[in-house]
């Protein structure tokens, strides 16, 4: 995944990950574009990790870590936040158009 050191490094994360688990990142810049090689910042454990975003997402919304499978849940700050209803790539956008939050 990354390298230690994430606050260390420098440079302004693009999105953060509180658990080194987590299968999302939550992005933290404005105007994340397709293409975009994106640095992240595990809270967790100071490391960072990084992973292209495959389109635009907004700041505050999720990319995915890691492939997510219809049906399963991902995982943002340790938990299970939902279920997935259509299947998002890694460096995906993970929100309404394919998630199924547990809250709603």
């Amino acid at each position: 995944m990354g390298e230690a050191g994430g606050r260390a490094s420098g440079r302004v994360p693009d999105f953060v990950v509180h658990d080194k688990g987590d299968s999302v990142g939550v992005v933290v810049v404005e105007d994340v574009e397709a293409g975009a090689e994106l640095s992240g910042w595990v809270l967790g454990t100071d490391e960072t990790m990084t992973v292209r975003a495959l389109e635009a997402v907004p700041l505050g919304h999720k990319v995915a870590l890691v492939d997510l499978e219809a049906g399963k849940p991902p995982i943002k700050y340790g938990q299970e936040i939902g279920r997935m209803v259509a299947p998002v790539k890694r460096g995906g956008y993970v929100h309404v158009h394919n998630l199924k939050t547990a809250r709603w």
